[in-house]
């Protein structure tokens, strides 16, 4: 995927950290990268599920949230294609995301993300 282009930017990775190139000549320099985030809508609803229902999260919450979060996807994603890529195989799947986020050190998410992936397979390959 790296270098892969579609209309109006292209995405690039740079060590761990795949960015999306804005291509497009509006107004906006070509070498204008932007990075590509989580809608910022979604990122509020999860954040608000964990608080009281009258809680209230601002929008500087929302968008430090949401850089956050996309950030740390990119990280991981970035792990597993290394992963993939030292393997010569072009199709990351689950197996590397919990294999990078061991080798990143967030095993305390891999153990339940391997977990879940192990119940879910059992469930599809024995269930009628």
């Amino acid at each position: 995927m790296e270098g892969s282009e579609k209309a109006g930017g292209s995405w690039s990775s740079s060590s761990s950290c795949w960015a999306w190139t804005n291509n497009n000549n509006n107004g906006s320099s070509s070498s204008e990268v932007d990075q590509m985030l989580l809608p910022i809508a979604n990122v509020g609803r999860i954040m608000k599920q964990i608080l009281p229902e009258n809680a209230k999260v601002s929008k500087e919450a929302k968008e430090t949230m949401q850089e956050c979060v996309s950030e740390f996807i990119s990280f991981v994603t970035g792990e597993a294609s290394d992963k993939c890529r030292k393997e010569r195989r072009k199709t990351l799947n689950a197996d590397d995301i919990c294999s990078a986020l061991t080798k990143l050190g967030f095993d305390d998410y891999a153990l339940p993300l391997h977990t879940y992936l192990h119940r879910d397979r059992l469930h599809f390959t024995f269930d009628p």
